[in-house]
């Protein structure tokens, strides 16, 4: 019998104008894997799952390449396409034909970019992907960090074209604020597509053009932290499939490095800690008609299986499995990089919601907290930052506002403590920071459960820090005072 293919998450990430509509890699729905996940037609024997993420700048064409290159592996049929072609057409969008695979909003549609995540998943030789495509615009960031946080690979979508390349790597481009939250959010290994090869200047599948848009993006990845064995870069063509699955004519006299399937095919699928015990971030939570209650989510420790009782951090909600769906498929039992879909018993939907996690209740249970201590470095901030600053801690699928309380300003470089209960730090500035939710909030230290201990701290927009958890003060159940009778 052919031994299953694990399975990768992978996320799609880019810039303004990169091609975002042409790839989408954040995908809706249950898959396996993290940052590589992509929905696609139910396959027996598949290759070790991985959670691929596809992030990149607004319109960089991270959507459109990742539907592209979904009907490049046969999980989207002609007609489907032509279908598409035709409805896209009808509201003036024709080219975003491809990226109508993954944007299935009516508001995605009609604006052309992607405000969800959304999941799909196709195979490679040797592994089965789950594609997350992101969405790139500003505005809709919270969602491209749940998306984010639950990738193995992100496939980062640079837009190639005169002026978008320059207005993405900018000092206020979002491609460098994309970059920083993957390598935050734990994605270790990076693809990075040089997307419209086939736009650009002065002449189109131009090596210089090429040359100069890899140099500068990789230098900035370097900088961020990735290393150089975990990076490949691939010239492509979201819109005309060059370099994507096949290797590209067009660009055949001076590029002969790995195509987009050849580059995700190398990478190496991460250890799961089986052993450890279940946590599952909830993405999201539906009402199916005859299922009951299905929350959504990867799993990032852990088994789950029907028949556990599981409890859901931080409230108090305790429900017992009915099913575990993978792919719209029961399987008996699911374990860490898988996207599941489980329903539970005598739970309704208003009572759980994205950024809960869900955990084993006999098996040291998940709890919310009182409070964090927490290793912080400030990337970006006008200001000064002092005690009370209370800005947006994403971390895993949350999104929970949570006050300072300054303890120690430290050497980003040595660790060493330089000044203890400062006044305030400032933009370059390590520090250890005790910070209190400002409503239930359900968090792991880094030690214990690494996707559960990251953060990015979020204010005005931006990425203002990221950090990760040392310490825990776990809130105590609340006693019913008649039950001490």
């Amino acid at each position: 019998m052919t031994e299953p293919k694990k399975n990768i998450s992978v996320v799609f990430i880019g810039h303004i104008d990169s091609g975002e509509t042409a790839i989408p890699f954040i995908l809706r729905g249950v898959l396996d894997g993290r940052v590589l996940n992509f929905q696609f037609p139910i396959l027996t024997n598949v290759n070790p799952n991985v959670p691929c993420k596809c992030f990149s700048p607004y319109h960089a064409g991270k959507s459109t390449t990742a539907g592209h290159l979904l009907y490049q592996c046969g999980c989207i049929d002609q007609k489907t396409i032509e279908k598409y072609e035709q409805e896209a057409a009808e509201i003036g969008k024709a080219s975003f034909k491809f990226a109508w695979v993954l944007d299935n909003l009516k508001a995605e549609r009609e604006r052309g970019i992607t405000i969800d995540i959304s999941l799909q998943k196709f195979e490679t030789n040797n592994y089965g992907y789950t594609i997350i495509d992101a969405p790139g615009h500003r505005d809709f960031i919270k969602n491209l960090i749940t998306g984010t946080s639950q990738a193995d690979v992100a496939i980062l979508v640079v837009d190639a074209c005169n002026g978008a390349f320059e207005i993405g790597v900018g000092s206020n481009g979002q491609m460098r604020e994309h970059v920083l939250l993957a390598h935050t959010l734990g994605v270790k290994q990076l693809v990075v597509a040089i997307n419209k090869m086939d736009c650009t200047e002065p002449m189109p599948y131009g090596e210089g053009r090429y040359r100069e848009c890899a140099n500068e993006t990789l230098a900035y990845i370097r900088n961020v932290g990735f290393e150089d064995e975990f990076v490949q870069c691939v010239p492509i063509s979201g819109w005309c499939g060059d370099n994507i699955k096949e290797k590209s004519e067009n660009m055949s006299t001076w590029y002969n490095g790995p195509t987009l399937m050849e580059a995700l095919d190398a990478i190496e699928a991460p250890e799961r800690p089986v052993n450890k015990p279940l946590r599952i971030p909830i993405q999201d939570v539906y009402k199916i008609g005859g299922i009951g209650t299905v929350p959504v989510g990867r799993i990032e420790s852990g088994i789950i299986r029907p028949g556990i009782d599981v409890a859901f951090a931080p409230t108090d909600v305790v429900a017992e499995v009915k099913s575990v769906e993978r792919h719209h498929k029961s399987i008996d039992e699911a374990g860490p990089g898988a996207n599941v879909g489980f329903s539970v018993k005598n739970v309704a939907v208003k009572d759980l919601q994205r950024g809960n996690v869900a955990s084993n209740a006999n098996d040291n249970p998940a709890t919310g907290v009182e409070s964090f201590t927490a290793h912080c470095i400030i990337l970006n901030h006008p200001g000064e930052i002092t005690d009370g600053y209370c800005p947006v801690i994403d971390c895993h699928t949350a999104h929970v506002a949570c006050s300072f309380n300054i303890i120690e300003r430290k050497d980003r470089r040595t660790g060493e403590v330089l000044e203890t209960n400062p006044k305030s730090v400032k933009t370059g500035d390590a520090c250890t920071v005790v910070m209190k939710p400002t409503k239930p909030f359900c968090v792991e230290t880094f030690e214990d459960f690494p996707p559960l201990g990251r953060f990015a701290v979020r204010d005005m927009k931006q990425t203002i820090a990221v950090g990760i958890i040392k310490s825990v003060v776990r809130k105590e159940p609340e006693v019913d005072e008649a039950d001490d009778w």
